[in-house]
């Protein structure tokens, strides 16, 4: 069994943005070589998330409508009391959840039809990462 790590640094210009990294996951199994696996996908931040889903645009718009109806920002939220003013971001980020575990066949992502990999920020403007471990023949 092989094991590749690599990491995606990201330092989004909004506090909350959503990125497609399906071609950054393609391009690290192309060159790994690994023909049969899967690949764990996780970001390593609380305040943010990743996802499968479809990259429409206005699924996009949705899910981040959803989102906030769900955990909206809210200046009296108990978290807020340490200084930080974030807590909706925690909690979108639970609700997104922070990994994804992706199949690798004959040394592609096994994907059913339109699924992508999203990163979902949530508090961004400052550098944060997520792991990429894929681990295969």
């Amino acid at each position: 069994m092989k094991t590749v790590t690599e990491y995606l640094w990201f330092n989004t210009r909004q506090r909350r943005e959503f990125i497609n990294i399906t071609d950054k996951i393609k391009e690290m199994v192309e060159r790994s070589g690994i023909q049969e696996g899967f690949v764990l996908v996780s970001a390593m931040h609380i305040t943010a998330g990743v996802y499968v889903n479809d990259a429409e645009e206005g699924l996009i718009e949705d899910i981040q409508t959803w989102l906030e109806k769900l955990a909206p920002y809210d200046p009296n939220y108990k978290h807020h009391a340490t200084g930080e003013t974030n807590a909706d971001a925690h909690l979108k980020s639970m609700l997104v959840n922070h990994e994804v575990i992706v199949p690798v066949t004959h040394g592609f992502l096994d994907f059913g039809p339109w699924q992508q990999v999203y990163y979902a920020e949530f508090d961004g403007q400052r550098r944060k990462r997520v792991i990429l471990k894929l681990m295969g023949e």
